[in-house]
């Protein structure tokens, strides 16, 4: 056994079982794709899950990867310990219904102890204490001795979850020596102790479980295993955790470089050293598949690990932004398996750092809430913080639940974490339960089209079909069901074949009309799951049968609309491209008969020249005249054509490739104008900031842009009628010449309001008493503006320092009270914040400021006087 690099174990595992026939796969994004049971890709083989299931074919019946993943759920201990951490490289070879347990077994134990050498006498197999078949296969053919082979029980080598595929495992363990061991001489794999450390297994999926505990043998078994790259890397690198293999422990030495710490010399120290490393990589990849920074989903959970390193960055003494600074090193230590991260980096670096100086600004701000909170409980003798106040300060700033714990603990005071816990469970819901499904379709419902055949789209090249009724589905009391005819209301009718896009890639589901032998209905919608196409319909007459042969019709304008407005997407993409950067990358997309939305990668709001010039040449490739063309090729040809994929896509081997001109070349099932002219016209409506890192733009084309010509002209007429102006080219200078008036009219405004001030100054001065050392003038004006009341408070102040003023104003119940306090009146006691706070709670307001200086509102207007008659006993209280 010899030392290696992370890198090179990764490429002699993908090297080895090619060479055993299997196809390599690039590692998936960390989005799932079509699968809402998770939030990130967590194992090998997640994204492959429908080749498991049949619902999807393989590439190969043998593949091999090396899977990105990401793992929360014990968040709150990476760090704390060496073993924790978020982000790992899952090594897997996978067999769909090829070869099983004997050559898996062979292979892993060929891998190990030839191609890396390991020593055979340090490696022990586990097996289900039932399964003698892979007994024999360790012991006769292996040969691996039988005191070396340990079984184990359901608990830990049988892999199942629920109803369906299922099976025993078969894990190789390391011995790592006596010194890890707990003494015992039974110690052997399955122990407590940290001496034998599983890194390989191998599930052997050949049972389906009913869901009642009955086993039935698979007719297609399946292999599917698990090795966790830097396990591997611990074990052929001889360190004693993942933090010290070679290309994490650069990015740890540039965190004690930045943080001029030294990892291994204080506990506290190296807690925060390993969040920090950890959890720069799951942001870099994370950012990297498409995962923007925000309060809900997989964005949330990216927010949440930047803050966290932002954080720990802070508890090291690190007070400028750092974390891109660390991403060049960890982006260095990946992009060869990786190549995408170096194509990216500017982008990565940008939303981390983004995310980064909003979290800074925030933190601040935080803080003296959190500062407020806990003088307001201990004012009121209570002895924690409430929890609904814990999950507003991390909703809305972003706090860490265990900072706050943290700094509440330091004033004697303890946290309601149960209460909070219970919120953000309600916000979880939420969130769920808005990301909705197909059409408001259950993922139940859904299951009603598994034995269905797929619909055949014929909607490029037709816009009717002739095509048969295979099923009509409705939803009623009973729920959603088959049914053989309707006749009235709502329902979803399954073609063999549609001219209806159903929604997909951005694009809306087409609308129409079908026609049946004696009945006609009005397509509403369109929508697809999997290749199933639903068209979502109502009755206009007759009844539509299962088995009916009907006409299918898109609504030709509409189509052609949303046709314009998509094109115009891949034109606006490779016009932004070229003004902004080749940075810039889908982010998402909407497309109806309207308009269109184009989300982007891009970290600053665009300039007026910068959208000038876009929305210039996005119309210079339509002036054009260039021909669009829609082609099927295989997906390398598509790569090699330098054709633009929406990243974290999952793509077919068949694609279909959008030209425009000679401008725009992207994958796209969508539907398109055949010639750039057909669009018309394109104009951009609107720019902004959608997350940290991108941005969006709408727009509009062809009678769109009519539209809004129109639409912009009435408004000119009508703005122009207003003015009383004959020519609408003179609305500007008519505009210019109001605002002058209006700028003298304001100034003649304020000179009148000194005016009144000056009255009103020696009336309510004469009125001041004496309390104690200084006096105090109280006052209530009726209709009274507040800028009129705090020239003259600031005139009280300026011109006597031994006095304290509240004046209060009640304009149409609106209550005010501006608090001035003297210097002399300040030097002895004299607070106009805490004075104006007391003053403006007896009418239900409140407020506050500084000693000198203070505002408040107020609710109970009854109550104005009584208020101020409260002020000489409360200032009394506060002299010295």
């Amino acid at each position: 056994m010899h030392w290696m690099s992370q890198n090179e174990l990764r490429e002699r595992f993908l090297s080895f079982f090619e060479s055993k026939g299997h196809l390599r796969l690039p590692s998936f994004s960390l989005i799932p794709h079509n699968d809402k049971s998770l939030l990130l890709i967590n194992s090998g083989m997640a994204p492959m899950k429908k080749y498991f299931t049949g619902e999807e074919v393989p590439p190969r019946r043998r593949v091999v990867t090396c899977q990105k993943c990401i793992r929360t759920p014990d968040l709150e201990r990476v760090g704390h310990t060496a073993r924790h951490g978020t982000f790992f490289e899952m090594l897997g070879n996978f067999s769909f219904g090829d070869y099983f347990k004997k050559e898996a077994i062979v292979w892993a134990w060929e891998f190990l102890t030839k191609d890396l050498e390991i020593p055979a006498e340090l490696l022990w197999p586990s097996i289900y204490e039932k399964d003698d078949e892979a007994f024999s296969i360790w012991r006769d053919i292996v040969g691996v001795p039988a005191e070396r082979i340990v079984r184990l029980g359901k608990d830990n080598n049988f892999w199942e979850h629920g109803q369906g595929p299922c099976g025993p495992c078969s894990e190789i363990y390391f011995d790592r020596g006596e010194k890890y061991g707990c003494g015992s001489p039974d110690c052997k794999p399955g122990c407590d102790c940290d001496r034998y450390m599983e890194i390989w297994n191998n599930v052997f999926s050949q049972f389906y479980n009913d869901g009642q505990g009955n086993y039935s043998e698979l007719r297609q078994k399946n292999i599917d295993t698990g090795m966790g790259l830097e396990r591997l890397a611990c074990v052929i690198q001889g360190v004693d955790n993942m933090f010290e293999v070679d290309s994490i422990r650069k990015i740890l030495d540039k965190v004690c470089q930045i943080s001029g710490k030294t990892y291994s010399a204080d506990k506290n120290s190296d807690i925060s050293i390993r969040v920090i490393t950890d959890h720069i990589k799951s942001a870099m990849f994370m950012i990297c598949d498409g995962v923007i920074p925000s309060n809900e989903g997989r964005g949330y959970v990216l927010r949440r690990i930047i803050r966290r390193a932002c954080r720990h960055g802070k508890l090291l003494g690190i007070e400028r932004p750092f974390l891109a600074e660390l991403c060049d090193v960890a982006i260095a230590e990946n992009v060869a398996p990786y190549p995408e991260l170096g194509e990216r980096a500017e982008y990565i670096k940008k939303v981390i750092s983004i995310e980064e100086e909003r979290f800074n600004a925030t933190i601040d701000a935080g803080l003296a809430k959190l500062s407020d909170l806990i003088a307001e409980a201990k004012s009121a003798g209570r002895t924690e913080l409430s929890g609904e106040e814990v999950f507003r300060l991390y909703d809305t700033f972003g706090f860490p639940l265990d900072l706050t714990r943290e700094i509440a603990a330091e004033a004697q005071l303890g946290v309601d974490e149960e209460t909070f816990r219970s919120l953000m469970q309600k916000q979880r819901e939420r969130a769920r339960a808005a990301r909705g499904s197909i059409g408001g379709w259950s993922d139940d419902s859904i299951k009603l089209l598994k034995n269905l055949p797929k619909t055949e789209f014929c909607g490029y090249s037709a816009p009717v079909t002739d095509s048969k009724v295979l099923a009509i589905i409705i939803e009623d009391e009973e729920g959603t069901r088959f049914v053989d005819e309707v006749s009235e209301g709502d329902f979803t009718l399954i073609l063999d074949k549609t001219p209806f896009y159903g929604e997909g890639g951005g694009q809306v589901g087409d609308t129409g009309r079908i026609y049946g032998p004696d009945a006609e209905a009005q397509v509403t919608d369109t929508k697809k799951a999997d290749d199933v196409y639903l068209h979502i319909a109502t009755i206009i007459s007759g009844r539509i049968r299962v088995g009916d042969r009907v006409t299918a019709q898109i609504d030709e304008a509409r189509r052609r609309n949303i046709m314009r407005n998509h094109s115009a997407c891949h034109l606006l993409q490779s016009a932004l491209r070229r003004v902004l950067g080749t940075h810039v990358e889908q982010a998402g997309s909407y497309v109806d008969d309207a308009r269109l939305r184009f989300d982007f990668t891009h970290f600053a709001a665009l300039t007026p020249e910068e959208i000038a010039k876009v929305e210039e040449l996005v119309n210079d490739e339509i002036l054009k005249g260039a021909p669009g063309s829609m082609t099927e090729m295989p997906l390398d040809e598509a790569k090699k054509l330098g054709a633009l994929a929406f990243f974290g896509e999952k793509y077919g081997n068949t694609v279909r490739v959008v030209r425009m001109g000679d401008c725009s070349i992207e994958l796209c099932g969508g539907t398109h104008v055949d010639n750039t002219a057909k669009i018309g016209l394109f104009k951009i409506l609107s720019e902004s900031s959608v997350a940290a890192g991108v941005r969006r733009i709408e727009a509009t084309t062809g009678k769109g842009v009519l539209g809004l010509i129109a639409r912009e002209r009435q408004l000119i007429n009508d703005t122009a009628r207003e003015l009383k102006v004959q020519n609408p080219a003179d609305i500007a200078k008519k505009a210019a010449m109001l605002q002058s008036e209006l700028r003298d009219a304001q100034r003649e405004i304020e000179k009148l309001n000194s005016q009144l001030a000056a009255t009103k100054l020696e009336e309510i001065i004469k009125s001041a008493i004496s309390v104690g050392p200084v006096r105090l003038v109280t006052a209530r004006f009726d209709g009274m503006e507040l800028d009129v009341a705090r020239s003259l408070a600031d005139e009280i102040k300026a011109r006597n320092p031994d006095t304290v003023a509240i004046i209060a104003t009640n304009n149409s119940g609106k209550l005010n009270f501006i608090a001035i306090a003297g210097a002399e009146a300040v030097s002895r006691g004299a607070h106009a914040g805490k004075l104006v706070g007391s003053v403006s709670a007896i009418t239900g307001g409140k407020g506050g400021g500084r000693p000198d200086n203070a505002m408040a509102g107020g609710r109970d207007a009854s109550k104005l006087d009584e208020a101020l008659a409260s002020a000489p006993a409360t200032l009394s209280a506060m002299l010295h």
